[in-house]
């Protein structure tokens, strides 16, 4: 399918429940379009199967740019309208379920700017935090539950600035380490798959009210 965003048009993919209505939906956000992200990213895959293992739909797209997505990279900007823009697609289909936001590197720093401030995301899932390129302090604000999986040797996310990041978030926010994994989790997918899975199931999110 294609969503229409800020005079792009972004191709999708929506997989809901296969035997039961959802109880919420999320949309996941892929890494760097500049170095082969793409909504196809084996660790979004694996995100949106564990979202779909709890019972939530699972929007995957691809940014402006990418895969059949009009438009260029716009080096996050633009990146950013795309997400509010598949949120506000997201909403109009389950008006009455919570919506969340699942984001992987890059679409992580795009994905939760974006979600944390909007009153209709209910939760936050940020996986492998690219601390060494982004700020990510925003996250030190944010109120709602949120889960951040790193690796204990993601390259581009020293231990030290997890820990200090670690220390100023508030308690609705949960940082699970996964030891040895680099930053793409190449042998624990399934870790983190399961991570999603947990989280998405202990967390009874308040629906939204019309």
């Amino acid at each position: 399918m294609f969503i229409p965003g800020r005079g792009v048009q972004l191709e999708a993919i929506l997989r809901e429940p296969r035997t039961m209505a959802p109880r919420g939906a999320a949309v996941l956000c892929h890494p760097h379009p500049a170095y082969g992200g793409t909504m196809d990213n084996r660790v979004i895959f694996r995100a949106s199967k564990a979202v779909q293992e709890a019972r939530w739909a699972a929007l995957r797209f691809n940014f402006r740019g990418i895969g059949a997505s009009t438009g260029s990279y716009d080096e996050g900007v633009g990146e950013k309208y795309d997400a509010a823009a598949v949120i506000d697609w997201l909403e109009a289909r389950y008006p009455h379920l919570p919506l969340a936001l699942v984001g992987f590197s890059f679409g992580a720093w795009v994905g939760l700017e974006v979600g944390c401030p909007d009153p209709r995301i209910k939760a936050l899932i940020g996986l492998g935090l690219p601390l060494n390129f982004y700020d990510f302090d925003f996250l030190t604000e944010n109120e709602k539950p949120a889960l951040y999986v790193v690796g204990t040797r993601d390259e581009f996310c020293p231990m030290k600035k997890l820990d200090f990041l670690e220390r100023r978030l508030p308690r609705t926010s949960e940082v699970r380490r996964i030891e040895g994994a680099d930053h793409f989790f190449e042998s624990q997918l399934e870790q983190v798959q399961d991570l999603i899975a947990l989280f998405f199931k202990k967390h009874d999110l308040e629906r939204v009210s019309k």
